[in-house]
């Protein structure tokens, strides 16, 4: 039996169901290039690195995808589509999860992209608010085999630079594309009270959510990030100025880069708020980068650190952003972290967590 392949509800911001109470982040799992373990990862996304990891060398995972899907392609001798495949495949791998750790409550998949680690949670935090104390949520995604590859050959958003000190370059002057990385990041979210009650310790609050699609290609219509974020801060009760950090999805690419920096200098004035990209240690993880995003601003807000965009000298001047190149303790503090994420297709979300205590 396999897990139903869910799609999003209405991608909107604010309360779904009746419970208001902020459910809480109590565990964390991480596996990335630079670090495989939630500790690990992080301690690697702090010294002052030269250098990011950018690795493919999973072997073992990508046959393991490709060989699921080339036996999913002609199921006892009947066509099925790639996309039903694809489904098929992570519907299965949830199940999977659910079965070996005895997890009977809801289940599903999402599929936004790069969005989907958010969505993901989001999702997640309904369940909670309709009453189920602990969901298992988050991304973890690798399409490095040769299917994956050719995706990603004809997106046309892959940098061709060959250095990797150089290929990632999100906000700055010499953005080429993006590298692709696999991993991603579970967390567990947790009723407050079920948490509190068993004396759980908690990574943080998720606070606001929402979620937008842009307009359609060549209709005139301006990107909607900026509008995620503005419901994401409103469901959270907050306002702009109450934000410490963003995370940003990070594209790599001159137009995208260009055009979330004007989101967020719209939202928070021109360099109003540090900005950071740690995705550009890893990679973009498709559905695992967000989650992976949502993990390092989790334990950002823990241990009051920023960890850097590498690479990266300054932003573009175009990219009027607060864009931290080096490893930031704020003076002030941190207490409240936006996560953005923008996903092929037009998904965009933004989440809104905040510290513990």
């Amino acid at each position: 039996m396999t897990a139903p392949v869910t799609e999003p509800a209405a991608r909107t911001g604010g309360p779904d169901a009746t419970s208001t109470a902020a459910p809480v982040v109590t565990g964390i799992g991480v596996t990335a290039p630079n670090g495989f373990g939630t500790e690990a990862w992080w301690a690697a996304a702090l010294p002052d690195y030269a250098a990011g990891v950018i690795t493919a060398s999973s072997a073992g995972g990508f046959e393991f995808g490709q060989r699921e899907l080339e036996a999913l392609w002609s199921k006892g001798g009947q066509y099925v589509s790639a996309y039903q495949s694809f489904a098929w495949f992570y519907a299965v791998n949830t199940g999977q999860i659910s079965i070996k750790n005895g997890l009977r409550g809801p289940s599903g998949v999402l599929v936004t992209e790069q969005a989907g680690g958010l969505d993901a949670v989001a999702q997640a935090r309904r369940q909670i608010r309709k009453g189920v104390q602990l969901l298992v949520t988050g991304g973890v995604d690798s399409a490095l085999c040769p299917w994956g590859w050719a995706a990603h050959l004809a997106g046309g958003e892959l940098t061709e630079v060959a250095d990797p000190a150089r290929a990632y370059l999100p906000f700055s002057g010499d953005a080429s594309g993006h590298v692709v990385g696999e991993g991603g990041a579970l967390l567990v979210l947790e009723d407050a009270a079920a948490a509190e009650a068993r004396g759980a310790k908690t990574y943080g609050a998720v606070a606001g959510y929402a979620a937008t699609f842009d307009p359609a290609p060549g209709s005139g219509g301006a990107p909607r990030l900026r509008a995620a974020a503005e419901q994401a801060l409103k469901e959270a009760g907050l306002r702009p100025a109450d934000v410490d950090v963003v995370f940003a999805d990070a594209a790599g690419r001159r137009d995208a880069d260009r055009a979330e920096a004007e989101a967020i200098a719209a939202l928070f004035g021109p360099s109003g708020v540090p900005v950071t990209a740690p995705k550009t240690m890893t990679g973009r993880l498709a559905a695992g980068g967000a989650a992976l995003d949502l993990a390092a601003a989790l334990l950002a807000l823990r241990d009051q650190v920023i960890p850097p965009t590498v690479h990266v000298a300054e932003p573009a001047a175009d990219c009027r952003i607060d864009l931290v190149t080096e490893i930031r303790r704020p003076a002030g503090g941190l207490r409240t972290a936006l996560v953005l994420a923008r996903g092929r297709g037009g998904f965009n979300a933004a989440m809104v967590v905040r510290r513990s205590g």
